[in-house]
């Protein structure tokens, strides 16, 4: 791969024969530094299995440039007693705006693009972590997307809600899945589009890609300070559109945040949110006002 070195010392090899690495910025589930003369990037993967996500970002990454995807170069990998992590040569570009109507709608464009590649049916595949084949008696779609909440949410009023509204999407076909698409993971390069992290790739319905999207976009203009009223929800329609699954993100969220963030959201919520009738833009403006309400009360990005 690329003539990938994979050790089991991240120190002092990857120092003396890749950095040397500036200072780290944190992310809830990485630690990130740049090489001091930009031609690599060292990831540090912390928090939620970070061997799982190490082994699973270099699998993927290398799988995605065979189907003409540009991704970063992975240039070492390993783990030791206390972390795991790759170094990843550096790409070219700039993130996606959103800055303003026309900068979202060219997003938009670069999701539909790179998913085109990506989402295409697998025979004899099935949902989970990963893009590797697995055995036929794995979860269901459904069932993967439950099981990637705390233990805690199966006693919260909602449960029985969200695990009946999600059913219907077990007849999705299952696809390759980035897992994390946001304005930041897709570069732009003139006219090249680059795709970064990929820890997070996965198969399953190709809704929860878009989905991932909708719910990035409507999140950061919120905290960024956009009136719920002004979120451009005539582009975000352009995408497949599934109601289940919006709650499940909107839910997995707060899961994720404060422990009692979660608590902030009610069965009628998620009932409201998920409702499979009702139209993806009045889908959305009910996501961006329960999201504005959420911020009012402190809950964190």
């Amino acid at each position: 791969m690329w003539g990938v070195r994979n050790t089991k010392t991240a120190e002092p090899w990857i120092e003396q024969g890749l950095g040397p690495f500036g200072p780290a910025a944190l992310k809830p589930y990485s630690r990130t530094r740049f090489a001091t003369d930009g031609s690599a990037l060292l990831k540090i993967y912390v928090g939620i299995d970070p061997e799982g996500r190490r082994q699973r970002e270099v699998a993927t990454v290398e799988r995605a440039a065979l189907w003409g995807i540009s991704v970063p170069a992975v240039l070492a990998t390993g783990n030791d007693e206390a972390e795991s992590w790759t170094v990843f040569r550096t790409v070219d570009g700039s993130p996606c705006s959103v800055s303003t109507h026309s900068a979202i709608e060219e997003y938009i464009g670069h999701v539909v693009a790179v998913s085109g590649r990506l989402h295409r049916p697998i025979a004899g595949a099935t949902p989970g972590s990963g893009w590797e084949a697995r055995q036929a008696s794995v979860a269901s779609s459904h069932q993967f997307l439950l099981d990637q909440f705390s233990p805690r949410c199966r006693s919260l009023p909602w449960w029985a809600v969200l695990s009946e509204a999600l059913q219907p999407i077990d007849s999705h076909p299952v696809v390759r899945l980035h897992g994390d698409l946001k304005p930041e993971h897709l570069l732009i390069d003139g006219e090249r589009l680059h795709v970064v992290d990929w820890e997070a790739s996965a198969c399953g319905p190709a809704v929860l890609d878009y989905t991932d999207v909708v719910f990035h976009l409507v999140r950061d203009l919120l905290y960024g300070g956009m009136p719920p009223g002004r979120i451009p929800v005539d582009l975000l329609t352009r995408l497949p559109f599934s109601g289940p699954v919006l709650a499940w993100r909107l839910l997995l969220w707060l899961d994720r945040r404060r422990t009692r963030d979660i608590d902030l959201i009610t069965a009628h919520d998620v009932y409201r949110l998920a409702a499979e009738e009702q139209a993806a833009a009045s889908a959305y403006r009910s996501l961006a006002q329960s999201v504005a309400l959420l911020r009012a009360a402190g809950v964190p990005r």
